[in-house]
């Protein structure tokens, strides 16, 4: 088995970079992307995948701050820096981000959380009940 813990960090790294092709490496073709706010889930890697490309932001990089396993399911506390496409405006926030693996170390959920959601995002990922 695949270190989950090392996937997702690499994972990010590919993000940052703005290698949205390896940052989807690990996903299983039927992910599945539970944005905040209970907005509707973007189904399937090349969803997902096109969903990281930049829009309303021209620029974004997110910070591992904390992560935590618990079986199939990784906990991120994340720190998202980005500036508005347009606008210029700078925005920093704390978000959780659970990943849920299958048997082979594909990624087949990942669920956003807001910083109020940490409780939430903690019992999504196993961690508490």
């Amino acid at each position: 088995m695949t270190d989950r813990l090392e996937i997702v960090r690499r994972s990010y790294e590919a993000f940052n970079r703005q290698d949205f092709d390896a940052a989807v490496g690990h996903a299983h073709p039927e992910i599945e992307y539970q944005p905040v706010d209970g907005r509707e889930p973007i189904r399937g890697v090349s969803a997902y995948r096109q969903w990281m490309e930049p829009d309303a932001f021209e620029a974004m990089a997110v910070t591992l701050v904390d992560v935590e396993s618990c079986g199939e399911r990784v906990l991120v506390r994340q720190l998202a820096k980005a500036r508005g496409a347009g606008s210029g405006i700078e925005m920093e926030m704390i978000l959780f981000t659970v990943f849920t693996f299958d048997g082979d170390d594909r990624v087949v959920r990942v669920q956003a959380f807001l910083p109020h959601q940490e409780t939430e995002a903690r019992q999504a990922a196993g961690l508490v009940e």
